[in-house]
């Protein structure tokens, strides 16, 4: 069968099942848990059950969070069970094709259908991860059950057109989540029916504080509040449940939805902060600054979605309405990218200049020298060509960032986007922000890390701090259909493949940062160390000579790709 032949029938999907087949099993935390011996197992391919599918995985982006779980092992959140018994097949970035359907499946899938999934799967508000809890892109197959097709949002497999390529659509995932963050929505008011606790925090304060607009808490709380502020706020709360002088070191109830602070106390801010619910804002009221940096708790603000406040106003809806929290990049605006040279500060990157309202002005910040230069190979010329200013900086190079950074220090910048997991990049950034800037964490700080930031701020220049990375099937289903469209390309990102004995190389490079993009494993073909793009000149000339630029993946690149890496 010649290559051009192998490759139809691959698509196809129609060749017998193999017998047998791979997958990379992790029986615990730490590296040398993964496979056997460091290689992975050889299974018994399954059959479907009646509602079951059968799929083929066609390619698996590597993610750092697939790291996360290596290094937890059972600790991880979203494992359930005693890995050693039942262990876990990684890979949630992951494109596929339906090789077989049980009896109840017949009609509705057919042999060659091709999907990708929305990874963080519910069943009856339980989660079960593709990749955690269902066996992941890290095997040649799997089966995908009730859990996937009907879920607690339905059915989590999103259909794929035949023509999108393998990688592009496995990508879609994570491209899903950086789209997500610009599309992050937030309250313009207290909660309705949740819990609001306010806090005198001045006592020399004499304004007569209100809220012009509906306020509708189903619980208030009340703390060292003048008494003119206290009833005028029971009044407009008329049938909320009041709470009257409680206690600040042991509140009442449980998590607060709204907590809002009379006066620039830190300590109080400090203290309350804690008791904030998921989604909770705190909202401080003051016209003079904070006496000291606040200590906010970067990690919940990330995965809580908790957000600071402020309005220098007596009407506290102002700290909601006046200055709305926005997501979205400030159109022909400034924008700071710190961390910028890793496979997600790339996608970010790709997403500002290529969007039809992004900055203007672009500043990259990251540690590593070799990734600066890739990131500049690779976008510099379609920036200028856009009329965009782009720059990249070292902060390592403190003479030279200093001199770059010079003419932002008064400016500030509209958006800053932190890419690097680490709190003093958060710390060193915050000052930076213009008025009515955003600071958007996307790294996954911890929950519990501390930075000390002004929060005087959040008022005195209406500066919000956000952060979030995760995606919905929404949003995963709108970034498939802007790569279909060719809107925007996953296949950028790629920096490296191989085939499914290269996925612990892969899993070390990641976790090393050994590559500026993406590592995307192939599980059907044959074997193929781990290989960076530029490295396919002398190894695979013919997909080599495909590549955009030579140093770019495309649809024509993966085609020749398979053609000669198909067993």
């Amino acid at each position: 069968m010649s290559p051009t032949d192998k490759l139809a029938r691959y698509k196809r999907a129609d060749a017998p099942l193999p017998e047998t087949n791979q997958l990379w099993p992790l029986y615990g935390a730490g590296m040398e848990n993964l496979g056997l011996d460091g290689r992975p197992l050889r299974v018994p391919t399954p059959r479907p059950g009646p509602d079951e599918l059968l799929v083929r995985h066609d390619a698996v982006g590597l993610c750092f969070s697939d790291i996360k779980v290596v290094q937890a092992g059972e600790a991880h959140p979203r494992i359930y069970r005693s890995m050693r018994q039942e262990p876990v097949v990684l890979g949630h970035e992951v494109s596929m094709t339906v090789v077989s359907m049980g009896d109840n499946l017949q009609g509705q899938y057919r042999v060659g259908d091709r999907f990708i999934v929305q990874a963080d799967i519910f069943v009856n508000g339980v989660g079960y991860a593709y990749g955690y809890e269902i066996q992941g892109g890290l095997s040649q197959f799997s089966l995908i059950d009730r859990r996937v097709l009907a879920g607690d949002h339905g059915n989590y497999l999103l259909p794929v057109q035949p023509d999108t390529g393998y990688a592009e659509s496995a990508l879609t995932e994570p491209w899903a989540c950086v789209i997500a963050a610009y599309h992050l929505k937030y309250r313009t008011g207290v909660k309705p029916g949740g819990t609001t606790w306010v806090i005198g925090a001045d006592p020399g304060d004499a304004r007569r504080y209100t809220y012009n607009a509906p306020f509708n808490p189903g619980r208030l709380m009340l703390t060292d509040v003048p008494a003119g502020t206290a009833n005028r706020l029971k009044a407009l709360a008329a049938g909320a449940e009041i709470i009257q002088e409680a206690d600040l070191d042991r509140p009442p109830v449980g998590p607060v939805d709204d907590i809002i602070v009379l006066g620039a106390d830190a300590e109080i801010v400090e203290h309350a902060s804690p008791y904030l619910a998921p989604f909770g804002m705190l909202a401080v009221a003051a016209r003079r600054p904070f006496p000291r940096p606040v200590e906010v708790d970067i990690g919940r603000v990330h995965y809580d979605r908790l957000v600071y406040l402020g309005t220098q106003e007596s009407d506290l809806a102002q700290a909601y309405r006046k200055m709305p929290v926005r997501s979205a990049l400030r159109p022909a605006g400034r924008a700071w990218f710190v961390g910028a040279g890793g496979p997600i500060g790339r996608m970010h990157l790709q997403r500002a200049i290529q969007h039809e309202n992004g900055p203007h002005t672009i500043v990259c910040s990251d540690v590593s020298a070799a990734r600066l230069a890739d990131l500049q190979g690779s976008f510099r010329a379609e920036a200028e060509a856009k009329g965009l200013d782009l720059i990249c900086v070292n902060p390592l190079d403190r003479e030279a960032f200093q001199a770059a950074m010079a003419p932002f220090r008064e400016s500030g910048f509209h958006d800053i986007v932190v890419l690097a997991p680490v709190a003093a990049a958060v710390a060193e950034a915050a000052p930076y922000l213009a008025p009515a800037g955003v600071m958007n964490v996307f790294a996954g700080l911890t929950r519990g890390t501390k930075v000390s930031l002004d929060l005087s701020d959040a008022y005195l220049k209406d500066t919000r701090v956000i952060g979030h990375s995760a995606s919905s099937i929404d949003d995963l289903r709108l970034m498939l259909r802007q790569t279909e469209r060719g809107d925007l390309s996953p296949n950028r990102s790629v920096a490296a493949v191989g085939s499914l004995s290269a996925a612990r190389d892969g899993l070390i490079a990641v976790q090393e940062a050994a590559y500026p993009g993406k590592v995307v494993i192939y599980p059907q073909i044959a074997d193929l160390p781990l290989t960076p793009l530029p490295q396919l000149r002398d190894r695979l000339p013919s997909v080599y000579a495909r590549l955009k630029d030579g140093r770019e993946w495309t649809l024509a690149a993966e085609n020749e790709f398979l053609r000669l890496m198909l067993p």
